[in-house]
Formats: structure tokens, C-alpha cells, sequence
């Protein structure tokens, strides 16, 4: 075997373990809470009754 062909498989095999231990980290117990969060986080926005899309339905101008 070259040097070419060991520093592949080296990197191939290096990438692997990264990606799986990525994915033991997304789905472990102690990140649920936070990915829960991060999900909910657009919804507890307040609502904009009186934002841009109101004044164009009710034909206000923007200045």
C-alpha cells in the first residue's frame, strides 16, 4: 500500500467517527431539552397584529 491510499482510508475512517459521534450528541438525552426549545422558539414570538401585513391589507402606505 502507498502513502496516498493509507492517508485515505486514515480520513475516511476519521470521518466516520465524527459523523457518529455527532449523531450520538444530537440524539442523547441531555440536548432534548434544548432542541425542544430551539423548535418551540419561533412560537413564542408575540404576534404582529399591527406589522406590514396589516397596513397593506388595509391599503396604509409605508413612509
Amino acid at each position: 500500500m502507498d502513502i496516498v491510499s493509507v492517508i485515505g482510508s486514515a480520513t475516511t475512517v476519521v470521518s466516520f467517527v465524527a459523523f457518529v459521534g455527532v449523531v450520538v450528541w444530537a440524539y442523547s438525552g441531555r440536548r432534548k431539552r434544548a432542541f425542544d426549545d430551539a423548535a418551540n422558539a419561533p412560537f413564542a414570538l408575540p404576534d404582529d397584529a399591527g406589522g406590514v401585513a396589516a397596513r397593506v391589507n388595509s391599503g396604509e402606505r409605508q413612509s
